[in-house]
């Protein structure tokens, strides 16, 4: 069997270079200018590499019982990791793939193809322009992990991109984003006051060091009309090689303050990570 070797391409945001992984045999990592973005191992799809996917898992394995379909809208593509982990775990799921980057798309579907049975549905598209033309309670779960470079574009930071998204979900449906910031979390607190103002129930996943304010880095906010199993998911996070923290309810409304909801006017990309924050090796 030939050596993997990696692969460099320009793309319509940047330059995408895959790496193989020594240490597993068909397991490949997406960088995007450098920055880490996806992690995909072809033999085990339900392998999850970086510590935020991994939280986003145990997210999706605590909305709906064990191995029931779900139709799933993703906004962000990268090397489709969060897909295949879905086809894997819930075989006969519907999913859509929302990616602003054709050329990144057209690298991913080029040199790590979904298998022909995944469900899964790519569009090379704006997010929030695809959110908005999508039909109403037409998804289960939406996960928005979508990154210009290494911030989150100012137009999906806004109540009224939160409003859209509300609508595309069904009643019982369940929204998850990959989000970044730091102490006094300005940005991370407008995000979760945008999503308290439409959701009853709302959860914050990251690291203690993080919520401590010691450095720069991930939060998953959760967000749904119903009660989830925060229970399991805590007891989950808890046990991962790198612990993170669930909060919700009266701890997590105090940590949201008196941060105000965002008007499309007022929107700002997720600030600028400090050198080195999202760096390999």
């Amino acid at each position: 069997m030939s050596e993997a070797i990696p692969v460099t391409r320009t793309v319509d945001h940047g330059t995408a270079k895959l790496m193989p992984d020594v240490d597993r045999e068909r397991a490949w990592l997406l960088t995007v200018d450098g920055a880490p973005q996806s992690y995909v191992d072809l033999d085990d799809p339900a392998y999850l590499e970086f510590e935020y996917v991994r939280r986003l898992g145990y997210a999706l394995d605590t909305v709906a019982e064990e191995g029931r379909p779900l139709d799933v809208l993703h906004l962000g593509g990268g090397a489709l990791t969060l897909p295949r982990y879905v086809a894997a775990t819930r075989a006969g799921s519907r999913q859509d793939v929302v990616e602003a980057d054709r050329g990144l798309l057209e690298l991913v579907a080029e040199h790590l193809p979904l298998p022909q049975d995944a469900g899964v549905a790519l569009h090379a598209a704006d997010a929030r322009a695809w959110l908005e033309a999508a039909p109403d309670d037409s998804a289960d779960v939406l996960i928005a992990d979508v990154f210009g470079g290494s911030r989150v574009p100012a137009h999906l930071t806004s109540l009224a991109y939160a409003q859209e998204a509300e609508r595309v979900l069904r009643p019982d449906g369940v929204y998850l984003a990959n989000l970044a910031d730091a102490a006094p979390f300005g940005f991370l607190r407008s995000q979760l006051a945008n999503f308290a103002a439409l959701f009853e129930e709302l959860t914050l996943i990251a690291e203690p060091g993080v919520l401590r304010g010691r450095r720069f880095g991930n939060a998953v906010l959760v967000a749904s009309h119903r009660p989830l199993d925060t229970a399991a998911l805590a007891r989950r996070c808890a046990a991962d090689a790198f612990p993170a923290r669930v909060e919700h309810g009266p701890e997590l409304r105090k940590f949201i303050g008196s941060a105000s909801t965002v008007d499309d006017t007022d929107a700002v990309p997720s600030p600028e990570p400090p050198d080195g924050a999202f760096g390999i090796g």
